[in-house]
């Protein structure tokens, strides 16, 4: 994907994490891509490692500060303690309108991922998107219960039972996006 589809793609994840009730901040944007990229199929060209809070990528920290400066996203400061959060600028909706065979193609998974995502807080996104990554490292076919384990043992502040619900989560939306590619 070149990179003004993947910019197309990444204002088309913010436009519709905001419609769908997102507080739209960095961190929703990088689980939210993780989960486009590792159920949707979405060929970024961004490397995720499992940091602090879950799946991140450098690169996408990058191409998010360059779509700022091109003007297709903008940052809106809010009250502390709350981070900034991204507004698609009129600049980054007329770049969706004009990639409108990609936006097609990865229409359904980008409904998929910002209709389960969509008004979650952070804490959320970090276990589902451990979940996936813990699921990937181990096998789809290996017990809730193991996958679970892995995810408490990497992040300890999640609790085995809200890894186990996490890793449930992540089940029904492999299951959904075999569906939709199916």
């Amino acid at each position: 994907m070149n990179r003004l589809a993947q910019e197309a793609v990444l204002v088309g994840l913010a436009r519709r994490l905001h419609d769908r009730g997102s507080w739209g901040g960095e961190t929703h944007l990088q689980k939210a891509a993780y989960l486009l990229c590792e159920l949707g199929g979405v060929p970024f060209d961004f490397d995720f490692i499992l940091y602090k809070h879950g799946p991140f990528s450098f690169e996408l920290r990058d191409e998010l500060g360059s779509m700022r400066a091109d003007r297709l996203l903008e940052r809106e400061v809010q009250v502390p303690p709350y981070g900034p959060r991204f507004i698609v600028t009129a600049r980054g909706r007329e770049l969706e309108r004009r990639f409108v065979r990609t936006m097609d193609r990865y229409g359904a998974a980008l409904d998929l991922v910002t209709g389960r995502l969509g008004d979650r807080g952070v804490m959320e996104l970090e276990r589902l998107a451990t979940a996936l990554w813990v699921t990937r490292e181990l096998d789809e076919e290996a017990p809730v219960e193991d996958r679970a384990a892995r995810l408490h043992q990497v992040k300890p502040h999640v609790s085995l039972g809200d890894a186990a619900d996490a890793v449930r989560e992540i089940d029904d939306m492999l299951a959904e996006a075999s569906a939709l590619a199916g």
